[in-house]
């Protein structure tokens, strides 16, 4: 059994940084890859940035230069810096894992809003 506990979402006015954490539990031996998905209402899910384990990561074009995502090997979790937050970043954000041999896993999302 796999958990991931996500934390960090919120309330932000725009211009204003959030940063989201995924910690990793269970029977756990390799993680292939970890990344952010959001989705916002009325539309599909989508990536937002993801790492591999060699560390290599990829962004979507609308969060680059703003967003950077960073993973903790020992202890099997997962960051996202979000900064000068905008009203379309608003929307849940779901922690997802690869792990190597077993398939994908999801947190249960955390609300990411940006208003004034």
């Amino acid at each position: 059994q796999v958990q991931l506990v996500e934390s960090g979402g919120g309330l932000v006015q725009p211009g204003g940084s959030l940063r989201l954490s995924c910690a990793a539990s269970g029977s756990i031996l390799s993680i292939r890859r970890m990344g952010w998905y959001r989705q916002a209402p009325g539309k599909q899910r989508e990536l937002v940035a993801s790492i591999i384990s060699g560390g290599s990561t990829n962004y979507a074009d609308c969060v680059k230069g703003r967003f950077t995502i960073s993973r903790d090997n020992a202890k099997n979790s997962v960051h996202l810096q979000m900064n000068t937050l905008e009203p379309e970043d608003t929307a849940v954000y779901y922690c997802n894992i690869v792990i190597t041999g077993r398939g994908d896993y999801w947190g249960q999302g955390t609300q990411v809003t940006v208003s004034s």
